[in-house]
């Protein structure tokens, strides 16, 4: 079951219209009539996507039990797709050619006979296909958490969130958006009566000589996506100019370290990225002359403290995607109270998440920015040994 065992790797989404007061079985049977195989039309490619009750790639026993956990809808989606193997269809080929050509008195095939050959390959592979032999079946875990109304995925493929709109849509005739690092601060920014920030804000250009005021993987003039980078920019500064800790709205305290991975990437898409492993990436000179050439963060691996509980997560910057989170293991208790403290440490890590971006707006939209932003500027320009 994705999110009760193991590590968590998940996009956040918010679903649209009020949140759920409770699930029940009458959303087990909204999951049980598109459960996998009853889809009427597959899609043009073939593949067919419908629900999994999760116990494993054949499950399609729903219940309450194990469905429905701490207020949470447990779930799952298979998507079933047809990997027909190409370099069987390229041996078959080969052998209905030769088969073809064999009465040529050159021994060369004719464009025709290329031609059939193709076709007989390809109907000798649809054939085979027919008994399920080349079939492949994937399946993404996912909760929706009743109240924050968030549909957690456990995939960061952009594919497979496109066939979950269409499902998901006509399960339960609701919509969602992605809570990407635009659409958070916009959320965040509506409790401050700050929208309007947001609204107005631009790249940060920290350094004029190699970067632009355009983002290349924010493509979209309306998207405010690009706060997500500079959210890791202040975060790297501060903790290494600052404190190793950030106070936060709730007046708890999250310690935190940059660890194990750092991916930085041109974002006038000319240079390339370059990642780093290490036990402390920031750390790393190489890491440092990569900002100073104008490369922005775009994923970082943290390790967090809060509330004595530590977290491992790799945080992807521009969606907020979080991929291999290891979680606290879970106190002693019948099965039930571990999946149930589960789902607890995947909410507390969400909200120590958001209340670290909310720490980093507060500074981003106040008045003290230009101030602070000259500062990062400073220190950018700085030599590791100078650091």
């Amino acid at each position: 079951m994705g999110f009760f065992t193991g590590r968590v790797t998940c996009m956040r989404f918010r679903v649209s219209g009020r949140a759920p007061r409770n699930f029940g079985t009458d959303d087990l049977d909204r999951l049980a009539e598109h459960m996998i195989g009853k889809q009427r039309v597959a899609s043009t490619d073939g593949s067919q996507a419908g629900w999994i009750a999760g116990d494993h790639i054949l499950d399609t026993s729903f219940d309450l039990a194990k469905n429905v956990i701490n207020d949470t809808l447990n779930m799952t989606m298979r998507i079933d797709e047809q990997k027909t193997p190409s370099d069987l269809l390229r041996a078959y080929y080969q052998v209905e050619l030769k088969a073809l050509i064999a009465t040529n008195p050159s021994g060369r095939p004719s464009s025709k006979q290329k031609r059939q050959a193709k076709e007989y390959a390809k109907d000798r592979l649809e054939n085979e296909a027919k008994d399920g032999r080349f079939l492949r079946r994937k399946a993404i875990p996912m909760l929706w958490d009743a109240p924050s109304n968030e549909l957690l995925v456990g995939t960061t493929s952009i594919s497979a969130i496109d066939r979950l709109i269409t499902l998901f849509q006509d399960t339960f005739q609701r919509k969602f958006e992605m809570l990407s690092a635009g659409r958070q601060a916009f959320n965040l920014a509506e409790i401050t009566n700050q929208q309007r920030n947001i609204d107005d804000a631009r790249p940060t250009v920290y350094v004029p000589a190699h970067q632009t005021s355009d983002v290349s993987w924010v493509p979209d003039e309306n998207s405010r996506d690009f706060l997500g980078n500079e959210f890791f920019l202040w975060l790297w500064h501060y903790l290494e100019n600052e404190s190793d800790s950030i106070k936060l709205s709730d007046d708890s305290e999250v310690v935190l370290m940059i660890a194990r991975s750092l991916q930085l990437e041109c974002p006038r898409g000319q240079f390339g990225r370059e990642t780093f492993s290490s036990d402390g990436p920031s750390k790393l000179p190489e890491a440092h002359r990569a900002l100073q050439a104008g490369k922005l963060p775009r994923k970082m691996g943290l390790t967090l403290v809060r509330h004595d509980a530590q977290y491992e997560i790799t945080l992807q910057a521009e969606t907020l995607a979080i991929a291999g989170a290891k979680l606290p293991p879970p106190e002693d208790g019948d099965d039930r109270a571990r999946l149930e403290e589960r789902i607890t440490r995947v909410r507390d890590l969400l909200e120590t998440i958001d209340l670290m971006y909310a720490a980093f707006l507060q500074h981003r939209l106040g008045d003290g920015w230009t101030k602070e932003s000259a500062r990062i500027k400073k220190w950018l320009h700085l030599e590791p040994k100078s650091r």
